[in-house]
């Protein structure tokens, strides 16, 4: 994957907007370019679920300074910015979280905002297309539109975090969904421990309690 390239990033209106900040962060972190997307319904639960009132917030989280150098935002009801067309030569993208309604859409090919357009751009460019779904239970659409959008070449990739590392806090739990979306989107992470690993005291993660 061209580190150069930016990430497009979309914030959608599925409960999990954690995930999608500490993603935002974990990105800028390493230094790549995001093309961020917060969409309406997106920014609502952002609103519920974080401290942060705006993507304005998420600018004095992520640090202003960095921001500015790495993030991108775009208008969810503008389809004729960057990210909606194939030659914006974007390196992959991620949704997280990604709701039922967008993943249907996205199935679908509607394109009717920008979130749904930069999907369908990753899909027909041959572009990595990571959708951190949050939902349950899942409906027999729900699941007949995920096997179609991995049929077409997306990766769904559920928000639901292992406990084999014996986590404490709910920001553990956090970190080991960002830590599987990063590495789909091929970047190097410690954000969680891996299966087989050692924690501090000698104990081998997996192992029987």
């Amino acid at each position: 994957m061209n580190a150069a390239r930016p990430i497009v990033m979309a914030f959608t209106g599925a409960s999990g907007a954690p995930y999608g900040v500490r993603l935002l962060q974990a990105l800028v972190q390493a230094e790549r370019r995001v093309s961020l997307i917060v969409s309406s319904h997106g920014l609502r639960l952002l609103k519920a679920e974080t401290p942060f009132e705006s993507v304005e917030g998420l600018r004095a989280h992520v640090g202003g300074a960095a921001w500015d150098q790495w993030v991108t935002p775009y208008d969810d009801a503008d389809r004729g910015a960057g990210p909606a067309s194939g030659s914006h030569r974007a390196s992959a993208m991620v949704i997280c979280p990604c709701s039922m309604g967008t993943l249907a859409s996205i199935a679908a090919g509607t394109s009717r905002s920008l979130v749904e357009r930069a999907a369908d751009v990753s899909l027909k460019e041959r572009r990595p297309l990571v959708l951190v779904t949050r939902e349950t239970p899942l409906s027999a659409i729900h699941l007949e539109n995920m096997l179609r959008l991995t049929h077409a070449g997306a990766v769904v990739l559920p928000a639901s975090p292992g406990f084999y590392h014996r986590p404490t806090q709910v920001a553990e739990l956090v970190d080991f969904v960002v830590a599987r979306v990063l590495d789909h989107l091929g970047i190097e992470n410690r954000l969680a421990p891996r299966w087989g690993e050692t924690d501090g005291g000698g104990l081998v993660l997996g192992a029987r309690w």
